[in-house]
């Protein structure tokens, strides 16, 4: 039933188990009861009064006070039973009566005050006493009755104080639970007398009373966690209280005058509520006129209410007090202060003192007050009301407190206070922080202080927007309260003061509430679509279950986009109603078809409309619009409430019409449903009617300044007659509505956004109405359901507002705490991936670095050392990037401007300037985790040309502290010294290298766009004169941008496009060897030997970016193609297996090439020559031909030694086996493959002796005969080719014969200077003539065209044999080339070819071999075939011409025979060699 739950078993003495203890205890509080009526009676003798005898006719007694103390006296060590067994009463009563009697004076009283205070604070009584009840009720009953004569005011304050101090110990004490609801209350009453008395009396006499009522509250709701909960309570009874406990019989003197601070005439007194204490009935201290606040009074008809005030206390009591608190603000609020007015001054003192034990039990009841509804009523009514008019109190320290209250409510009971706290922000927080109410600085502060306090309890803001901005009925309260901390954080044309500071503090406490709640399980990106597809009345939207946020949170999205649609609607609306109207269909939020109830409710729940176009709309006589105007009065609800209010709320929605008719059909709706809900004392709807219509009129005449005579109340009564169904309405009634219109306006004209009203009587009628219907509080924790909103909603202004303050802040802590605000911004953006805000914040910091600002005259180093506020927006910018780098766009623009500036003045790492790649090759698994960032020392990278200027820290450092110049330099102080170090520090600090070292782990697209920021800061190369500055800077963006192509070797198809049209653009826009060139070239050469080995898929790629090195300008290619050989020799031989296509074996052979005829870069191109083709190592069918043109051109190359030449020749003449071993295969192999692999292979090979025969024209003997040599070496070891005989026809055409001619031209035609010793190289030619087609003759004899192929060679053989060398003809010759041809016409005979096949002029291959033999040496014919041999000859051959050819050991033994018939003997040897 509402009480405290009694603990049994608590003692105030423990009782020993032995008797002499029992004893000993007895003993002890006996004594102490004795001297304590020792003091009583020592205080009552020094009194004149009682320190004689009274005389009574012949009997001399004593006063039955003194009588009683001694009788005690006699009693108490006679007593052998335990104390806690003996009635209390015993003991107390005398003392009791002392203090009630009127005859003591305030020294005896004080005594007796004293002695009941020692028994309570002792414990002698406890809950096991016997009768602890009754004797608690006598101790309150008798302290609370007390009377005395006042002999001076300070012992009057004493036995004030010690009333106090007995009423505080009843309290505190262990048998208090006993004390009823009524007693209480009285005890409470009885404080506040002395409290309100204590304003005429001494400083501490009112301090105590103050804390003595604190004390007692305090104890009060302390108990209210552990009172059961209170099922049943009247409804009338404890809440109606007239009359004050015991009636006006009882009669409290403080003294036995009366006292002068007032008697019944005294205005102050006719205007205060009695509370407890009544002085003679009739001069009481405070009157009785307001007695109905007296707390826990009854009216004595309810036995429910009375019964309940007699129980052991617990709610019933504390709903009385906190009543009467509440009842104190009305009071204060509603006083008149007059010029006697008590020194407790009610502006400000009386609303404190309330406000303080208000906040005090609202602190100690927490969250056990919803238990409890009549006590939660209380919370969300009166007090919320009083709560809300005090907080614009022109006095900062009630609004503080005031603010102080509303945050412990929030805390405790938010979930029963959601349409109160919207109104407390919106009609008090914003209104005086914005300065809407003229409100002072201080009051400003305090509001803003609140609003600090709240923003730090985490979850504040997030319910904010969960609750209020995503429900259609309630204002964007987070958004505005967003919104004020940004802009009361900007210093606008004023110094920086400690306002900004606290909003800064506001803000960045929701900041990093958000980023605390990062990574606690939340679903930050399963943003579903909020799109409605189909109609769904908007206001009927409801939550299946507020408690799990699995539907709330996509249930308030849903609400939030309802919300921003209807917002969005309400723009267009007030443009072009029709369009408005059409937009929110085109949405889904009102139906295809309009129907009356949608566009009622677009229009009631729907803010920031017009509201004259609203009001047109509603009173216009379109049918439609009628039916909208009843379904839009529809939607309010007036049950029991008065007509003004009603009418006042129904107005505020719209503005009025001026038309009659319009006014007429609006007030017919709303009359209509008001008497619907309402009809308690209106007959009818016209009575509704036509009394609204006369509300309308009194409040024109009352408030327009245009009408002079004004209505009195007497007139509106007259005019109201009969209006009630032929009735006159109550008098009072309509006394109540004039008063009302009166006093308050009903605004027929309601301004047009007027930002944050006032709470009117009337909107918080309207406001407890809807807070009985609106959703459920949601109550948000730790996760980040809606973080993502919120932060979208509030980071422009957030970065703007810390951005100021940064700005203007001249102190660390205030730099310190901006910076915290910075990360904690880049975090959440990062988390919740918000890259727009995120880039915007790293725009803002790079411009509070100074590095982006043209240097002044001060060295900038220092200056930059100097400056704090640059040095930490350093650090912070580059903590955000390797933090947050994923999620960077076009904010690397700016960071690497600020990389630039610090690589100008010499301030990055050394690796950072250098390679900040060679890392990736040498580190830990990256799958372990990011691994130890380390780099390549600067001499184990090969460097293409001229060192940079020295950078790097140390660098830096040593420059600065380098005296050894050409200008002599003045030391550097101290002080530019410190600033040097804090400059070193603070790079240090930034790790501007692993943002290249670790891109690996950059995201896709940040790293695409890092990449082009690179490119982008770089510029764009230009053929004319560059700046050595700006070729500095687009080389070291060059370094950087390869840097992250290496590192990101496994994502090199999203760089390689952006690096490669980079460094084309540089290639082709460079006319003059450069620094820029250099690098890229390198850079270029550097990733393909990097990367040829892991991405086969790219090789093709990669290596036909090679073919940029070709585009260079001749000029930049000379300067640096040793450093290009160099470094594609390294690539060839890393990287020779996984090059297998032809274009890439193009461009890698074009390269080298190019080599062979440049002085310092031949040696290192053929090293990489020979790396491939020797022992046919890498040499390959793809490749083949390339790889021999370019050692053709090593060979025809007269740079460097001869011996390379012919190195170069037997590379060539070596390939023939890899040509021998591909052959073999092929035979092995069937298929297409193969046959295609063949015909290649005959190819290659015709490639390979054209090459050699274009050799064999070299200046050079040695080269020239080495390559006829190697010629003959290649078309004698073809055999196992299996060539065609086509292609050797066609060989001997291109390449013999072609040679032949060439040489012989040569020989002919040129100066034996340059061509020497010819005559050696022409025998030499004509030997590979004639052992060639010997060793071809039985392929070749087959064909057709034989007889034209060996008239070539008797015909070269001529031409040879009669060609002049140098004037004259060769002797050599002229011997070598008759022996050839006999022995090849013996050859020739032997096997049958050279045959007479017919008469004289039917076999032309004999008669034109004869008639060209003749020409070199007529006597062969005689010597090979003699006259008697001719005719055997003929016949043989006829009887052997289908017969296959003999094998070479045969011929060569008919050659013999023969040579022995003609009688040459050299023959045989010849043909062997």
């Amino acid at each position: 039933m509402g009480r405290l739950k009694l603990q049994s078993g608590i003692k105030a003495i423990d009782e020993e188990p032995e008797e002499c203890n029992s004893s000993s205890s007895r003993g002890a509080s006996a004594c102490m009861v004795n001297s304590e009526v020792g003091a009583v009676l020592s205080v009552m003798r020094r009194n004149v009064r009682w320190g004689g005898r009274y005389m009574l006719g012949d009997d001399q007694l004593e006063h039955s006070l003194i009588q009683s103390l001694k009788a005690l006296r006699k009693k108490i060590f006679s007593w052998h039973h335990e104390w806690n067994t003996m009635n209390p009463a015993v003991y107390l009563q005398p003392f009791l009566d002392v203090i009630r009697s009127d005859e003591t004076g305030a020294p005896i009283t004080g005594v007796a005050l004293s002695s009941v205070y020692k028994i309570l604070t002792l414990d002698v009584l406890d809950l096991n006493t016997t009768n602890v009840k009754d004797a608690m009720h006598l101790v309150v009953d008798a302290v609370t009755s007390c009377r005395f004569e006042v002999t001076d005011p300070s012992s009057e304050e004493v036995v004030l104080m010690k009333i106090l101090q007995v009423l505080l110990a009843c309290m505190k004490s262990k048998a208090s639970v006993v004390l009823s609801n009524q007693h209480v209350c009285t005890i409470v009453n009885t404080c506040f007398r002395i409290v309100h008395q204590a304003g005429s009396k001494g400083e501490l006499l009112q301090r105590i009373a103050r804390h003595t009522m604190h004390e007692l509250v305090r104890c009060i709701f302390s108990h209210l966690p552990d009172i059961e909960n209170m099922e049943h309570l009247p409804s009338r009874g404890i809440y109606s209280v007239k009359q004050e406990v015991g009636g006006a019989d009882k009669d409290y003197n403080f003294g036995g005058k009366q006292l002068d601070n007032g008697n019944g005439s005294s205005e102050y007194d006719s205007q205060l509520p009695s509370v407890g204490f009544s002085s003679n009935a009739s001069t009481g201290l405070m009157g009785s006129l307001m007695d109905e606040n007296t707390i826990g009074a009854s009216n004595g008809k309810d036995t429910a209410s009375n019964d309940l005030m007699t129980e052991p206390y617990g709610v019933p009591c504390m709903v009385e007090i906190f009543h009467f608190l509440c009842s104190l603000l009305n009071i204060a609020e509603h006083i008149g202060m007059g010029p006697r007015s008590n020194s407790m001054a009610f502006d400000e003192d009386v609303p404190l003192f309330a406000l303080g034990l208000i906040n005090s039990a609202v602190e100690l009841g927490g969250p056990s007050i919803r238990k409890h509804p009549k006590l939660l009523a209380l919370m969300q009514d009166e007090l919320f009301r009083n709560l809300m008019q005090f907080g614009l109190s022109m006095s900062p320290l009630i609004l503080s407190m005031v603010c102080s209250i509303v945050l412990n409510l929030y805390l405790h009971l938010r979930s029963e206070l959601k349409l109160q706290l919207e109104a407390f922000f919106s009609c008090v927080i914003l209104r005086l922080a914005q300065n809407r109410h003229g409100a002072s600085y201080q009051q400003q502060e305090v509001a803003m202080e609140a609003l600090v306090d709240f923003c730090r309890q985490k979850a504040f803001m997030a319910e904010m927007y969960a609750n209020l901005d995503c429900d259609i009925t309630c204002s964007n309260v987070f958004e505005d309260l967003a919104n004020l901390l940004s802009k009361s954080a900007f210093p606008v044309n004023c110094p920086l003061s400690a306002m900004h500071i606290l909003a800064l503090d506001g803000l960045i406490a929701v900041i990093q509430g958000m980023a605390e709640r990062i990574g606690n399980g939340s679903s930050v990106n399963e943003h579903a679509s909020s799109d409605l597809e189909e109609y769904t009345p908007f206001w009927t939207v409801k939550c299946d279950n507020y408690e799990d946020s699995n539907h709330w949170v996509p249930f308030v999205r849903r609400r939030k986009y309802i919300k921003r649609r209807l917002m969005m609607g309400a723009d267009h609306f007030n443009r072009d109603p029709k369009k408005g109207l059409e937009f929110l269909q085109g949405t889904h939020l009102l139906p295809d078809k309009l129907d009356p109830q949608s566009v009622a409710c677009f229009f009631r729940y729907t803010a920031g409309l017009d509201k004259n176009l609203v009001g047109d709309f509603l009173g216009n006589h379109d049918e439609f619009c009628v039916q909208v105007l009843h379904e839009f009065a529809g939607t309010f609800d007036f049950q029991d409430m008065n007509l003004d209010t009603a009418l006042r709320l129904f107005l505020e929605t719209f503005r009025l019409p001026g038309e009659s008719q319009k006014i007429q059909r609006v007030l017919e709706a709303f009359s209509e449903r008001y008497y619907e809900q309402s009809p308690q004392i209106l007959a009818n709807k016209d009575a509704a009617l036509l009394l609204s219509y006369s509300l309308i009129m009194l409040n024109t005449d009352q408030h327009n300044v245009q009408v002079k005579k004004k209505m009195t109340e007497e007139d509106f009564i007259r005019n109201n007659r009969h209006i009630n169904g032929g009735n006159d309405l109550p008098r009072e009634f309509l006394s109540e509505l004039y008063h009302s219109i009166c006093k308050n306006e009903i605004r027929t004209t309601p301004e047009q956004g007027a930002g944050f009203p006032e709470m009117t009587p009337s909107r918080w009628v309207d406001l407890m109405r809807k807070s009985r219907k609106t959703a459920p509080f949601i109550v948000c924790d730790s996760r980040a359901f809606l973080d993502h909103d919120m932060f979208a909603v509030m980071s422009g202004p957030t970065i703007a507002a810390i951005s100021v303050v940064f700005d203007h802040a001249e102190h660390e802590e205030v730099f310190q705490t901006c910076v915290d605000g910075f990360l904690a911004v880049a975090k959440i953006s990062a988390c919740h991936h918000l890259e727009d805000v995120l880039d915007d914040l790293v725009v803002s910091l790079c411009k509070f670095t100074t590095l982006l600002n043209p240097s002044s005259g001060e060295e900038p180093v220092v200056a930059f050392g100097d400056d704090m506020k640059a040095r930490m927006a350093t650090v912070t910018v580059f903590t955000i990037t390797n933090r947050y780098g994923d999620y960077i766009r076009t904010g690397w623009r700016n960071i690497l401007d600020c990389i630039l500036r610090l690589h100008k003045l010499g301030l990055l790492p050394a690796r950072v300037a250098n390679d900040a790649v060679d890392d990736s090759e040498f580190c830990a698994d990256p799958g372990q985790g990011k691994p130890v960032t380390s780099s390549l020392s600067a001499s184990q990278i090969p460097s293409m040309g001229t060192p940079r200027r020295s950078s790097g820290l140390m660098g830096r450092f040593s420059q600065l502290l380098s005296l050894d110049t050409e200008e002599p330099r003045s030391k550097p102080t101290e002080q530019q010294l410190e600033a040097h170090q804090r400059t070193l520090q603070t790079i240090q600090k930034c790790h501007i290298d692993s943002i290249f070292t670790e891109s690996k782990f950059l995201q896709a697209e940040s790293l695409l766009d890092l990449a082009r920021a690179l490119i982008w800061a770089a510029g764009r190369p230009h053929k004319g004169n560059t700046s050595p500055e700006d070729e500095d800077t687009a080389v070291f963006c060059l370094e950087l941008l390869i840097a992250i192509t290496l590192n990101n070797r496994d994502r090199i198809t999203l760089l390689w496009q952006f690096v490669y049209d980079h460094i084309s653009n540089i290639v082709q826009t460079t006319v003059m060897p450069c620094a820029l060139v250099e690098k890229a070239v390198s850079g270029l050469l550097r990733i393909c030997q990097r990367l040829l080995p892991y991405k086969e898929n790219l090789v093709d790629d990669l290596l036909r970016s090679l073919q940029l090195v070709l585009k260079l300008d001749a000029r930049v290619a000379d300067a640096y193609c040793e450093q290009i050989t160099q470094e594609v020799m390294r690539l060839v031989k890393a990287n020779a297996t996984h090059i297998r296509s032809q274009m890439g074996w193009r461009t890698i052979t074009s390269l080298l090439s190019i080599t062979a005829r440049h002085p310092e870069a031949s040696e290192a191109g053929f090293e990489a020559l020979t790396f491939v083709m020797y022992d046919g190592a890498h040499l390959i069918p793809t490749n083949y031909i390339l790889c021999v043109d370019a050692s053709r051109q090593f060979a025809e190359s007269r740079v460097g030694q001869v011996d390379r030449s012919l190195r170069a020749l037997d590379l060539m003449a070596g390939s023939l086996t890899c040509l021998l071993q591909w052959s073999q295969k092929t035979k092995e192999a069937v298929g297409e493959a193969a046959t295609k692999l063949s015909h290649d292979i005959g190819e290659m090979w015709l490639r390979l002796v054209q090459g050699l025969r274009k050799v064999c024209l070299d200046p050079r003997e040695e080269v020239r005969n080495h390559a006829i040599l190697s010629l003959q070496r290649c078309l004698t070891g073809a055999e196992g080719l299996c060539l065609s005989r086509s292609l050797w026809l066609q060989c001997f055409d291109v390449v013999i014969f072609t040679m032949l001619d060439d040489l012989l031209e040569i020989a002919q035609g040129h100066s034996p200077k340059d061509y020497r010793n010819m005559e050696g190289t022409l025998a030499l030619a004509m030997k590979l003539l004639a052992k060639v087609f010997l060793q071809l003759l039985h392929l070749l004899s087959q064909e057709n065209t034989f007889c034209k192929l060996w008239l070539g060679v008797l015909n070269h053989m001529e031409k040879y044999a009669k060609a002049k060398v140098r004037g004259k003809k060769s002797e050599k010759l002229q011997e070598l080339v008759p022996e050839l041809l006999k022995n090849t016409l013996l050859v020739m005979k032997t096997r049958e070819i050279l045959v007479q096949r017919s008469a004289l002029g039917g076999d032309s291959l004999w008669e034109l071999t004869w008639l060209n033999v003749n020409k070199i040496a007529p006597s062969l014919q005689s010597e090979i075939f003699p006259g008697q041999e001719l005719e055997q000859v003929h016949h043989k051959h006829n009887d052997t011409a289908s017969s296959t050819p003999s094998d070479p050991s045969s011929e060569a033994l008919e050659a013999s025979e023969s040579a022995r018939t003609v009688g040459s003997q050299q023959v045989l040897m010849r043909w062997a060699t």
